[in-house]
């Protein structure tokens, strides 16, 4: 081989999410029953209205490349989508639309960052942010947020992390892994720490905002703090709460400037976003939102149904949460009980082997120790995989 792989690559890791899953199915070929909770996918169908709306665009010719940033009709959505949902007031040009929330993170992160620029990044966190930022040859700081911190980094935290390098802080509010949701009190107490670092854009990552049940509304950062919108964007999408994942459309909303970049960006990398999927998304926000409280039930009474079947296994602890479809629990106590396993890595493994549930590892998200299963999918697979998980545990 004369060639050589860049750096920027080969400093990078593959997602685990995406390795549990090939092991998974790897296993399934060779005959193995395997149950897989390490993918963060709906396991429910793109709602039938959001389907017709994109056999229709294929049938009236909607085939051609489209704008970079997103068709006007999609735009549009989005801005109605911010003012009747999130009370947020944006123009069709502080829109942008991409190949998913993912590239609209990136195409942030190659826009604003220079090498040697910090992100403050809260863990536990999304297992591909920190590589995301060392492709865009920034550099990951990592906040650890405690369970008893409900997971949630505090303001004192954040103020004394910023250095004069500090360019970008990253919230993804429910969260993934651990489905806890900033307040609007705790907003307002970050906010107060932004507000004196006028260097430091923020991002919300809100793709889980539909699928949350806490007691209070559902608030971003702008909603406690609007002072910050000339240097906060928001993310989000239309795969998780419309079950669009393989559409690949989500959108981010945002300074003119910064959505400008994001946009240069994107014409050189993807250009627009697929067409009918654009559509499809459009319908998406513009009809029936009855699929969104169906769904959230659901996930609500399978998060239950898990919370206190792990807790009942000796040896876990599993917080509470108020979103998203992921459990986070500790497996401290069964890690210290079994002597050839060493770490949450090796239990994950050996779960996949021995017990037959894929769960990706806690350390891919910066809390060691504790595991992530994913409850988009069925009840009976998530009673049958804590039967094997207790079995495993207690053999």
């Amino acid at each position: 081989m004369t060639y050589k792989i860049s750096n920027r690559v080969t400093q990078i890791k593959p997602a685990a999410t995406i390795m549990v899953s090939m092991k998974a199915a790897e296993l399934r070929e060779q005959g193995r029953d395997i149950i897989s909770l390490g993918f963060g996918e709906p396991d429910f169908d793109t709602p039938d209205h959001i389907k017709q709306a994109a056999i229709k665009a294929i049938w009236a010719g909607k085939t051609k490349y489209p704008p970079v940033d997103g068709i006007p009709e999609l735009k549009n959505a989005i801005v109605q989508k911010f003012r009747r949902e999130n009370q947020l007031e944006y123009e069709t040009g502080q829109i942008i639309v991409a190949n998913g929330a993912k590239q609209c993170l990136f195409n942030l992160l190659v826009s604003l960052l220079n090498p040697g620029d910090e992100v403050i990044l809260p863990a536990p966190y999304w297992v591909s942010y920190p590589d995301m930022i060392k492709l865009a040859d920034g550099l990951p700081v990592i906040l650890n947020a405690t369970p008893e911190a409900d997971f949630k980094i505090t303001a004192k935290q954040l103020e004394a992390s910023l250095t004069d390098e500090t360019r970008l802080l990253i919230i993804n509010s429910p969260s993934n892994p651990t489905g806890k949701v900033y307040s609007a009190e705790e907003y307002k107490a970050l906010a107060e720490v932004l507000i004196e670092h006028p260097k430091v854009m923020i991002v919300c990552d809100d793709i889980y905002e539909h699928i949350y049940w806490g007691e209070k509304p559902f608030h971003t950062l702008l909603n406690v703090c609007p002072e910050l919108a000339n240097r906060t964007v928001v993310i989000n999408g239309v795969s998780k709460a419309y079950a669009m994942t393989g559409w690949r459309i989500g959108y981010a909303a945002g300074p003119q400037d910064m959505i400008t970049a994001m946009r240069k960006v994107q014409g050189q990398s993807t250009s627009g976003a697929c067409s009918i999927s654009q559509a499809a998304a459009t319908a998406a926000l513009e009809g029936p939102q009855d699929c969104l409280i169906d769904m959230r039930v659901e996930y609500k009474r399978r998060y239950e149904y898990l919370l206190d079947a792990l807790n009942a296994i000796d040896g876990i602890e599993c917080e509470d949460c108020d979103g998203a479809f992921y459990a986070f629990p500790s497996f401290k106590g069964v890690i210290d009980r079994m002597p050839d396993i060493r770490d949450d890595v090796e239990l994950a493994s050996w779960m996949l082997e021995n017990a037959g549930v894929g769960m990706v590892p806690g350390t891919a998200f910066g809390a060691p120790g504790h595991l992530r299963l994913s409850y988009a999918t069925s009840m009976e697979n998530l009673q049958s995989c804590i039967e094997r998980i207790k079995t495993a545990i207690e053999s």
